[in-house]
């Protein structure tokens, strides 16, 4: 790289740099004033504590009944994601490996779905699974799967056009049956797919808030849910709330540490496919 080439990086370079500054400041915000008492958090919201508070996390944890509420999001969020992946999997199989105007149309009725804003159906939807006595964990994971198919099918169908049929075909021949030659053959190929789905997933569902509170109550809540009530308990002591939203957003943090590999992996391999 030239000098020129590098000179003319240095505005762009600058501005990373800021909006990166901006970024962190909120995540500062919470973490420094987390452990300052009602007092320190007054005096200097931007100062770093005095003396770290760590009462205020046990305080937080317990009134969260934090390890209850994180069960529940995982449960919920690990559920949801494996029933999206596989069932949005096989049927955009279905629909790439067999064209005709009715998977061309049934292709459109998924993309179309997307469109639909969920304030239109909340009424109605929670009406029906009340009338099912669904309206609990189960029924919200099949929520998630109806919310979140038509785009991992479209992203799926995508993928699997740039996969030949050869490949079903030569699997057939060594034996493999439809099960076989979809889950061993085809799924492997679409991993990068498969990681960017599910990254969109995860970041829908564990945030979610709204569709929780109409489906689940107080006993079953997870984290976003449990933290409105939290907040709606403790929202004039501020010390106390914000180490409840570091311990509810410290499980996420955790989880891209852990998988940052994979997630980066997957979504340039599937950027480049």
């Amino acid at each position: 790289m030239s000098k020129a080439e590098k000179r003319r990086l240095v505005p762009l370079e600058i501005a990373g740099i800021v909006l990166g500054i901006l970024w962190l400041i909120p995540f500062y915000l919470m973490l420094t004033n987390a452990f300052k008492t009602p007092d320190g958090i007054f005096e200097s919201v931007m100062a770093l504590p005095g003396t770290f508070v760590w009462q205020n996390f046990v305080t937080a944890f317990q009134e969260l009944d934090f390890l209850k509420s994180l069960f529940n999001s995982v449960m919920i969020t690990g559920v949801s994601i494996a029933v999206i992946i596989i069932f949005s999997s096989m049927a955009a199989y279905a629909l790439a490996r067999n064209p005709s105007r009715l998977s061309t149309t049934l292709l459109f009725v998924f993309v179309a779905a997307m469109l639909i804003p969920f304030q239109s159906v909340m009424i109605p939807l929670t009406s029906i699974f009340g009338q099912l006595n669904m309206m609990n964990g189960a029924g919200l994971i099949f929520m998630y799967l109806g919310f979140s198919s038509s785009l991992a099918i479209f992203l799926y169908h995508g993928a699997l056009k740039s996969i030949p049929k050869s490949m079903d075909e030569a699997a057939i021949i060594d034996g493999a049956n439809r099960f076989q030659m979809f889950w061993f053959v085809i799924f492997p190929l679409l991993k990068p797919i498969t990681v960017t789905v599910a990254i969109l997933n995860v970041i829908f569902i564990w945030n979610d808030y709204l569709l929780p509170s109409l489906v689940l109550g107080e006993a079953n809540a997870t984290i976003p849910l449990k933290m409105f009530y939290f907040f709606g308990q403790y929202t004039t002591q501020w010390h106390l709330a914000l180490a409840g939203l570091v311990l509810a957003v410290l499980p996420v943090i955790i989880f891209y540490f852990i998988a940052q590999k994979q997630i980066i992996e997957g979504v340039s391999e599937g950027a480049v496919k």
